[in-house]
């Protein structure tokens, strides 16, 4: 009943548009005549016209092509202020000035609707798409640390007696790395839901930054073992108003991108700064670096690079972009001359210096 009331108002509306944008482009015409003559009044009738099926389903359309020619033949046709037409030329202009609008807006409208045939296939088709490469990753990317999983607990379970303390803790870290794997697939399966459908609204409050990066390094404490993480956090930095989970999001993400795909040797930096009241965090490494042509790709879905061997399901590090967007945020990727990638968050934040004043 609702639906049927708001289809109703809708095609109201397009039939009282259709009248007022004819009577308002006639009256500019009008009043401009005796410049434009009566023949030129007719074009901008005509494309009027077209403009309108552009936009209006063809019902109105057709009332707007009939309304114009006769206001063009009452107005504008000698003689002005009536229906009679003298010449006979001007009674051929009038007929096909009629049909023409009408078969103008009738093929506008064709085209439009089967536009939207077309655009309707192809998200169809991208979306299928999507939801293959997305099958086809999540067949590995859950399969695996999930088999860990299942693995390590069968062996504690069936030969708990018979394993060393040592092999008891090399399980349950392999257990615990696994499930840290599974948890991200999934939190970033969840962040991309939420992202497709819109309703990210950041929930912002005081955040400590030395809090929030030491936080997600604590967190990835296992997955960066035998790895050097530096911090550099300017002195003073105040307390800044954000999303303190979904910041927090995008530092796992960026951190655990760079240590999947840098060597054992290799540094990740990761430093915080005051520019202007925007805050800067930056995560980078002193590995190989991206290809020129990947940094306009990394962070599109499912994009994942061409030259690597490590699984995942190209979502991270659009996840990562989505949440510095939802803070009116930007974030770009660049490869250091010297040689690794830096990843520079800017985000415009509200500061409060009250954990300065306290600590003096």
């Amino acid at each position: 009943m609702i639906t049927g009331n708001l289809n109703k108002t809708s095609k109201l509306n397009q039939y009282l548009g259709s009248i007022a944008y004819v009577i308002v482009v006639a009256a500019i015409c009008y009043f401009f005549s005796d410049i434009i003559g009566y023949k030129v009044a007719a074009l901008v009738l005509m494309v009027t016209v077209s403009l309108i099926a552009m936009f209006f389903d063809i019902l109105p359309v057709l009332l707007a092509a009939l309304l114009s020619a006769l206001i063009w033949n009452f107005f504008f046709i000698p003689p002005k202020y009536t229906f009679h037409i003298d010449n006979a030329e001007d009674v051929l202009l009038f007929f096909m000035y009629f049909i023409i609008a009408s078969v103008n807006a009738t093929l506008t409208f064709k085209i439009r609707a089967v536009e939207k045939v077309a655009k309707k296939k192809e998200e169809k088709e991208k979306t299928l798409k999507l939801y293959n490469t997305l099958l086809n990753s999540l067949s590995h990317e859950l399969r695996t640390p999930i088999s860990t999983i299942v693995a390590a607990t069968d062996n504690l379970q069936a030969n708990n007696n018979k394993l060393s303390e040592q092999d008891k803790a090399d399980l349950l870290t392999e257990i615990s790395k696994a499930s840290l794997r599974l948890n991200t697939q999934v939190e970033n399966l969840l962040n991309m839901s939420r992202l497709e459908s819109g309703v990210i609204q950041p929930k912002k409050d005081w955040c400590d930054i030395n809090e929030l990066i030491y936080d997600v390094v604590n967190r990835l404490k296992e997955n960066l073992e035998n790895r050097t993480v530096t911090i550099s956090i300017e002195n003073d930095i105040p307390l800044c108003k954000l999303d303190f989970g979904l910041i927090e999001q995008v530092l796992f993400n960026l951190i655990l991108n760079a240590n999947l795909y840098i060597e054992k040797k290799c540094v990740i930096g990761i430093k915080a700064k005051m520019v202007d009241n925007r805050l800067l965090l930056i995560v980078e490494d002193d590995g190989k670096g991206f290809e020129p042509e990947e940094i306009d790709n990394v962070f599109e879905k499912f994009y994942r690079s061409k030259n690597t061997s490590i699984g995942g399901t190209g979502l991270g590090l659009s996840i990562v972009k989505g949440f510095i967007e939802a803070h009116n945020g930007t974030i770009r990727l660049e490869n250091i001359k010297s040689g690794g990638a830096r990843f520079t968050i800017e985000i415009p934040v509200e500061t409060n210096y009250i954990n300065n004043l306290k600590n003096e």
